[in-house]
C-alpha cells in the first residue's frame, strides 16, 4: 500500500510518499515534495491544483492520503486557504483520504518510535511532519 502523508501550511501541501511491504517501510523517490496553490480566489487555479494532485497520485499509484488535521478554532487554527486545499484533496475521486490528529500522531510515535534519525531518510527537513503523519497512520493500520 502506498500512502501519501500531507501537511498543509499556508497555501501549500507538503507531501511524503511511503510504502509498507512485508513489515519494511520504504520512501519511494518522487518528482515533487510540495504543491502550491497560487491564486486561491480563482476557481480555475483550484481546479488546476486539484488536477495536478490527482495526476501525481495516479502516476505514483497512491491509494491512501493522510492529512495532518488542523484545528478550526483557537491559537493554532488553520487558515482559509489551507481548508480549501484540504477540501480539494478530500474531493479527489478514487482516492481514500483520512484526517489524523496531532494527538494520534504523537501516540503512535510514542508506541512505535522511529528506528532511524529523520535526517538519515534523505527527505527535506520541511517534510518531517508529512513523514510522521504517513508513518503513524501505517503503524496504526499494522
Amino acid at each position: 500500500m502506498r500512502v501519501c502523508g500531507v501537511e498543509i501550511k499556508s497555501n501549500e501541501a507538503i507531501i511524503c510518499l511511503m510504502t509498507l511491504e512485508q513489515g519494511l517501510f520504504q520512501l519511494p523517490d518522487c518528482r515533487q515534495q510540495r504543491f502550491v496553490l497560487q491564486h486561491d480566489k480563482d476557481a480555475e487555479a483550484i481546479r488546476k491544483f486539484q488536477f495536478s494532485l490527482q495526476k501525481f497520485f495516479q502516476d505514483y499509484q497512491v491509494s491512501q492520503v493522510v492529512i495532518k488535521e488542523r484545528p478550526q478554532k483557537g491559537k493554532f487554527a488553520g487558515g482559509a486557504i489551507g481548508f480549501k486545499i484540504e477540501a480539494a484533496l478530500q474531493l479527489l475521486p478514487a482516492i481514500e483520504v483520512t484526517l489524523v490528529s496531532s494527538q494520534q500522531i504523537k501516540e503512535q510515535l510514542s508506541r512505535n518510535p522511529l528506528l532511524i534519525d529523520f535526517k538519515a531518510t534523505g527527505l527535506k527537513g520541511f517534510q518531517q511532519t508529512a513523514f510522521e503523519t504517513a508513518y503513524s497512520w501505517l503503524q496504526r493500520k499494522e
